[in-house]
């Protein structure tokens, strides 16, 4: 029985080295003169790699074996598989034409994936007893990571392998700069880990199933992908400054008012360490529906 105990903690580790690999494999497409095939390869690696970076921590929670060993290698296959690979793959793809300047907001996108995984890390540090969290701080690097993906895979499935055009090269260079920002930034997006089923949700669920079919019928199927992602950059956005103009209202109503805001500050700070902490955990830099 005690060994049996031993293999379960192998188990979800397993996950996350399959992952590893995933975007080691996807690296290995994107060297040398990579073509459209090659390139088109290495963003499905990825994108089974988002799929087992999703599974670790459900298998780890339903097994109960969550340990800091667990936490720790989610956040290296992250940075590679999240960071690395989609930093190369899309400097292939797009911003080679660019010179340096292709580099650096390559190295960018996969520094600012460093640097949300390494910031939550620490908070979790600091409050390794806070709860579930409703928001993550900052764009989770698989979904940045995953946008990427999904305009590779998309271009790919409607050009019919041809190469990325010149006129679309800084298009998605400023897309890049931006997930690089909204994975550095506090904007918050749900996790959607306290979704219940209700009218409402299915009437969210079923407004996204006919948006799809819409975009499927009259764009293409491979352009799906894509505007999932997008929604949820911009449901994020959305939100972000609905709260802050919420703020930004009740300050001006009274002073009363300012200082309840000040409280609910307080509170939302609270907030954002109990969500780091749970977005640190094994497999949980993510939406819950990763």
């Amino acid at each position: 029985m005690m060994k049996l105990r031993k293999l379960m903690f192998v188990l979800p580790n397993l996950f996350t080295v399959t992952s590893i690999f995933c975007g080691f494999y996807a690296i290995t497409l994107c060297t040398g003169d990579a073509g459209p095939v090659q390139l088109y390869q290495a963003a499905l690696a990825i994108f089974f790699a988002m799929f087992f970076d999703g599974v670790d921590g459900r298998v780890a929670r339903l097994t109960k074996t969550q340990s800091d060993f667990g936490v720790q290698l989610d956040s290296l296959a992250d940075v590679m598989s999240f960071g690395v690979a989609p930093g190369l793959l899309v400097y292939k793809w797009a911003l080679a034409p660019l010179g340096f300047a292709g580099i650096f907001i390559a190295f960018a996108f996969t520094a600012c994936g460093a640097l949300r995984l390494a910031r939550f890390n620490v908070l979790a540090a600091r409050n390794p007893h806070g709860g579930g969290g409703r928001f993550f701080v900052g764009l989770p690097i698989p979904l940045a990571a995953g946008m990427l993906v999904s305009l590779i895979i998309s271009h790919h499935a409607v050009s019919g392998g041809e190469p990325l055009r010149e006129s679309a090269v800084m298009p998605v260079a400023m897309t890049v700069v931006g997930l690089s920002l909204l994975m550095v930034s506090t904007v918050r997006y749900r996790t959607f880990k306290d979704a219940r089923p209700s009218r409402k949700s299915a009437l969210a669920l079923m407004l996204v199933g006919l948006g799809g079919v819409l975009i499927a019928t009259q764009f293409h199927p491979a352009w799906v992908l894509v505007a999932c992602c997008g929604a949820y950059l911009t449901l994020g956005l959305v939100e972000s400054a609905v709260q802050v103009r919420s703020r930004l209202v009740a300050r001006k109503v009274s002073p009363g008012a300012a200082a309840a805001v000040a409280v609910a500050a307080v509170i939302d700070d609270e907030d954002e360490d109990e969500d780091a902490e749970e977005d640190a955990g094994p497999g949980n830099d993510g939406p819950a529906f990763l």
